[in-house]
């Protein structure tokens, strides 16, 4: 029996292999900067920001000290309740003030709407104000959409500093995993990671951006495919040692909030093979987290060994996606029932209330705002 076990949590495990592709964003050639910016002239920063007064000063400081300078910073104030749109003129950025969004669009895409109207460059990234940028970091994203054409997205290092934060282990991963997979290759649905994205505004406008999916929850999911639909190719790439992020800063809340608002709805638009993929990890992980339970049962030397391996696979994967502690991965059912959790809830919102919480705004799955 044991050896049937062990022959079963070997693929599962194996299955991470095949989701999980190494897909970093090289250094740039010594130089780059000043040949890109002759070649590629302006380039615009949008960046949205709602109630984000402790996140925002670390993007605009790595904003400041990028070797590829932008032309143009834009801060759109999301209708906040705290200091953000004083930080933000503080640093001399332009900013907007938003206004709610008209009926029909959500307030993150109404938002990003109105800067990407204020703005005058040829390529734009769209950044979340959690994001913090290596002083290399736009050049090698414009070098990396110089080299691949089309649009590019950046999946941040997860920087996890409290236990509540680190809980995203498995959620962080499983959810890169879902932008990566080779198995997305092509998929007619491949998203785009909202926290960082590059495009030209030549691109976005053929896609018709962000007015084209103006009453969606999922944007970035849903203007990958626009993109797609454009016949713009989409590539998302790990954001190891260029681009990370700090994401729930604020609380539990904030963060099962966050996770939540999209976690049910995001698995209708994968590959049928990555959610496949995703199901045999899972339920090979959980399998091998048993295996506490099990000492001193014919099944206890199975289940450790493979709990030995989906460990050792964690410390790898994490190594390159975020820094979650030295201890979490070593004891991952915490973040594996969190995730659970996570699914849980936002299966009790959609279903039964046919909406979700995000910031202090009420969106109704069909994109209407409460």
């Amino acid at each position: 029996m044991g050896i049937w076990i062990l022959a079963l949590l070997l693929p599962a495990c194996s299955a991470g292999f095949i989701l999980f592709r190494k897909n970093t964003i090289p250094l740039p050639a010594p130089h780059a900067a000043a040949r890109l910016a002759a070649t590629f002239g302006k380039l615009s920063i949008i960046i949205p920001a709602r109630n984000e007064e402790s996140n925002l000063p670390h993007l605009l400081r790595s904003l400041m000290a990028q070797k590829y300078k932008p032309f143009e910073i834009i801060v759109i104030d999301d209708c906040s309740e705290d200091r953000t749109r004083a930080i933000a003129e503080s640093y001399g950025v332009k900013v907007i003030a938003g206004s709610s969004p008209p009926p029909g669009w959500t307030g993150k895409n109404w938002a990003v709407w109105n800067g990407y109207l204020q703005s005058t460059g040829d390529l734009i990234a769209f950044l979340d104000a959690d994001v913090r940028l290596a002083p290399h970091a736009l050049e090698s994203l414009i070098a990396v959409r110089e080299e691949t054409g089309g649009v590019i997205s950046v999946v941040p290092y997860h920087e996890a500093e409290k236990f509540y934060e680190r809980l995203a282990l498995i959620p962080n991963l499983l959810g890169l995993c879902a932008f990566t997979s080779p198995m997305e290759r092509t998929n007619r649905n491949k998203g785009l990671y909202g926290s960082c994205i590059l495009t030209t505004r030549e691109d976005y406008e053929r896609a018709k951006g962000h007015e084209g999916i103006k009453s969606e929850l999922l944007d970035d999911l849903n203007l990958g495919a626009k993109f797609i639909e454009a016949g713009v190719p989409v590539n998302n790439y790990i954001g190891y040692g260029v681009v990370s992020f700090r994401m729930y800063p604020g609380g539990i809340r904030s963060e099962i909030e966050g996770f939540s608002k999209g976690a049910v709805i995001s698995t209708s638009k994968l590959s049928g093979f990555t959610t496949l993929l995703v199901a045999i990890w899972l339920i090979g992980l959980i399998a091998a987290e048993a295996a506490p339970f099990a000492i001193g049962t014919k099944w206890a030397w199975p289940l450790v060994i493979g709990y030995v391996l989906y460990t050792a696979q964690l410390y790898y994967f994490i190594h390159y996606t975020g820094r979650f502690g030295k201890w979490l991965p070593a004891v991952h059912m915490l973040s594996t029932v969190f995730f659970l959790y996570i699914m849980l809830y936002s299966l009790y919102q959609v279903v039964f209330f046919g909406r979700v919480a995000w910031k202090g705004r009420r969106i109704e799955v069909g994109g209407r705002k409460k």
